[in-house]
Parts: C-alpha cells; structure tokens; sequence
C-alpha cells in the first residue's frame, strides 16, 4: 500500500476544482477530479480515496445526494467527506450530519484551514485503515492452522499464536508465556535435520529449508515441521519471525511414492528379466532344444512367475507396512551380509566388501526389513549410476558410535566414484524439495537420490552424513541408524 494520501475534489465549477487543486498539488497529495456527482461516485469506487472535498451546490445530483449514496454502498461508507458548501446556516449542516458528512468547510475559505482539515483527516483515516488491517491481520494469524512466532535477537519467544503454542507445548493463554528459547523449546521436543542449516541458524534458513521432526514410533506416523524465516517490514530488525508449516503428509507422500517406485524396480527387476530370458530361449530355439532341456526352461519360467506373483503381492500390502519394526523385531545385524549381496546381485555391482565386529553380531536395526533394503538399494544404485565406469568398487563397514554398542551403529558405505561439489554436499539430504519436476525424492539438477534415504533415516531417529573421501575420488554416506531395544 502506497504511503501517499489520495483526495477526491468534487466541484462543478471548473474555477473551483482549479483553485482547490492549486491549494493541495504541493501537499504531497494524490489528486483526482470529478465534476458531478455520478463521476464522483465512479472515482471514489475507483480510488478508494482517503477524503473527498464535496461541493454542495451541483446541478443533478447535489453533494448531499452525493454522501448519502457513499454511505449505502459497503465498499465507500467509510471514506470521509468534507462537504464545501456557500451555506453557513445550521440547517444544512444537520442535513449534512444526516447524510453522513465528517466535516464542512465554507466558502470563501481559509486556505490553511483548508489545508489544516484535509491534513487531520487523512492522517486519521490512514491510521484507521492501519488499524483495520492490523486487526484482521492478528484475527488470521490467531485461527490460522500455520505457526508463527515472533523471537527476539537474543531468540527468546515475544509473540507465539495458538497454533504455535500447541507445536512448542507452550501454554496456550497468552499471558501465561513466559520467557523462553525457541531453539531450546525445539530442541526439547523435536530433532533438528539437517543439522547442519541448523547449526548456522538463522542464516541457512535463507538457503535451504530447516525441519523439525518427531521420529516415527511404533503408534505414529513421523511428524514433520517445516521451519522459514519471513520477512517483517513492520517489525524492528531486532526480531525474527517464524513460520512454522506441518508439512508431514507431503513429505509422507513423497517417500510412499518413492518407496512404491524403488520396491516395483527392487522386487520385479530380477523375476521378470529371468522370464522374460527364458520364454525368448525357449521361442527361439524350441525345435534345437531336448524335452529336458524345455523341461528345464518351463520349470524356471514357472518359478519366476510365482516370484512374481507373490511380489505384486507385496506389494499390494506394500504401503501398509510399518517402517519401524516392534521392538525387538527388526533385522538383525546378523542378516545384514545376506541383504547387501542380494542388492549387489540384483543391481549387477562387484562383490562388497563388508565388514561387521563380531561383537555387534547379537543386535538388531530398529528398522524393519523393507526400509533398510531401500535405503541399501538407493545408496547402491546411485554409486552405480553416477560412477564414471559404471562400475564402482563399494566398501560397507559398521562400528558402535563412538565405539561403544548402545542404542545406534554407524554405517558407512564408500565408493570410488566421483567427488562432489559443496553445494551437492549442503543439499543432498534435503527433504520436501520444492523444485523437482518428478515425485522421485530428488534434488533437481543434481543427480542424487539420498533425499528419501534421509527421510527414513530421521524419520526412524537416526543420522545423515554425506562427504567426499579423503583417501581419492569417491564420497562416503555415513547413517547413523538405531538399534531395537532388548
């Protein structure tokens, strides 16, 4: 909205306009001109202006008509009029407080009078628009289904509205908030991801989307806040405001079709390429082939099919599954040579080199079976995908963190592929990613596929680490992923 004041002069005698205009052009004024009482009401729906100078005495439709049709119409009823006018009697200043009038000026006038009442009148009547917006602003943002909180320099909470007050567990009467830390209060309730835009806060939250996340438990879906720094003009560069948007079932979505789109490509790769072989063989070379021989090749196709029939079986029941197992029930580190050469194979990569302390044997991923295949899967496949020779040489190795078993390992898996740039560094765990053209959990541009694999880990209450190696070409993803209790 425009800082400068519009006035509207309504007057029939073109003299009379003229004088008026001359009286305000150098006042820092917006002017308009009517010269009857239909124009007038034209511009004034027009302009909206922040006073009209009204001329009673007009031909047609007089200046008393002229408020009393302002003030029937919603839109212009609170624009106020000054009616100049020859009249002084008491009179026809009744009729025009009837008709609706908010001050009178009689001709001849004094011009710093003159100037002095169109002053005060626009100063008010900004002020009450001011106030009108203010007011439908604050009853927004208090039903508002979003977050926003005003913070401090030093971050402590000035302004929080109930919705933001049930995010942060904040008492939701206003009066009973008491002095406290957004990041604190954040920090109590939720994990912060990535941890690195969050550790350079507030000035990553201009780059790149922050997250507040409640992990996946075994009776709720994982609970995503998007976190962004708004612009307030109005507000003292002293303050921050905050805008907290739950954006959990777009990133929910997001994953589910990603997952959907790995497990169809992970589970119908292998069975369908195996049939798929065998009926060519078995068509092209029928009359060269012994009845052992398509004996043989009928029993492999037979065996693919039903592989797969029970995987569009699965997946059928596919986004049912939960992502963390019960407790207790996830995959054993035990198995996890078995899955990384069943991924290997499928995907067509060099042996592995895995390496497991005998010692860590005992335990189990607190993630089920599924999610841990495709994030193995995704990890794998990019290696692949990205290698300059398509042939990457792939290291796995798991330890305790900070070499003591408790409640996470840390996995990393290198490759000797290609080194990365810091911007593919800072974005590739980024979730939610606005800009990509596709629903595939990839950061446009780049090439990378980990935005998925990042949901699930922190979904599941574990960590993400992505850089380059420090021995050669290659990078290193390190997950740090929990352990089932018992």
């Amino acid at each position: 909205m425009t800082n400068t004041s519009t006035v509207l002069i309504v007057d029939d005698d073109q003299s009379a306009r003229i004088t008026l205009e001359a009286l305000l052009i150098h006042q820092g004024y917006e002017l308009a001109l009517a010269s009857n009482g239909e124009e007038a009401l034209r511009k004034a729906a027009e302009l909206t202006p922040d006073v009209i100078l009204l001329d009673v005495m007009m031909p047609g439709m007089d200046g008393f008509q002229v408020c009393r049709r302002l003030r029937a119409d919603p839109r212009l009823t609170e624009i106020p009029v000054i009616l100049v006018t020859a009249l002084d009697d008491q009179e026809s200043r009744l009729r025009g407080i009837e008709m609706g009038a908010d001050d009178f000026v009689t001709k001849p006038y004094d011009r710093a009078e003159l100037r002095a009442r169109v002053r005060t009148i626009t100063k008010l009547n900004r002020y009450r628009r001011l106030v009108e917006q203010r007011t439908r602003f604050e009853w927004m943002i208090q039903r508002s289904g979003e977050g926003y909180l005003i913070v401090a320099d030093d971050d402590t909470i000035l302004y929080a509205n109930p919705q933001a007050r049930l995010y942060l567990d904040l008492p939701q009467d206003e009066s009973e908030l008491a002095p406290c830390s957004f990041l604190e209060l954040a920090q109590k309730k939720y994990t912060r991801e990535p941890q690195a835009a969050w550790a350079s806060w507030p000035s990553a939250a201009a780059n790149s989307p922050c997250y507040l996340l409640q992990p996946e438990s075994e009776i709720s879906q994982p609970f995503w806040l998007q976190v962004d720094l708004l612009e307030a003009p109005s507000e003292p560069r002293a303050r921050r405001l905050i805008h907290l948007r739950d954006v959990s079932a777009q990133v929910n979505s997001r994953r589910d079709v990603w997952e959907f789109h790995s497990a169809i490509n992970h589970k119908l790769r292998t069975p369908m390429t195996l049939a798929l072989t065998s009926l060519e063989l078995q068509t092209q070379y029928t009359s060269t082939l012994s009845p052992q021989e398509l004996a043989e090749l009928a029993q492999l196709i037979a065996r693919n099919v039903e592989r797969l029939r029970d995987a569009v079986k699965d997946i059928f029941q596919y986004m049912s599954a939960p992502i963390l197992a019960c407790l207790g029930k996830g995959v054993a580190l035990s198995q996890l040579a078995p899955i990384v050469e069943n991924i290997r194979v499928s995907l067509g990569v060099e042996p592995v080199a895995l390496s497991i302390p005998p010692e860590l044997l005992q335990f189990s991923f607190a993630l089920s079976e599924r999610p841990l295949e495709l994030i193995l899967w995704e990890i794998f496949e990019n290696a692949l995908k990205f290698h300059p020779r398509q042939a990457p040489k792939l290291e796995f190795d798991v330890r305790a963190r900070d070499n003591q078993p408790g409640n996470m390992v840390i996995v990393q898996i290198r490759d000797d592929g290609r080194t990365l740039s810091p911007e593919q560094l800072a974005h590739a765990w980024q979730p939610y990613y606005q800009g990509e053209k596709y629903f595939t959990g990839q950061a446009a541009g780049m090439g990378l596929g980990l935005a998925m694999v990042a949901s699930l880990v922190w979904s599941a209450g574990g960590t993400c680490r992505l850089y380059n190696r420090p021995d050669g070409p290659g990078v290193v993803v390190e997950l740090g992923l929990p352990l089932a209790e018992g």
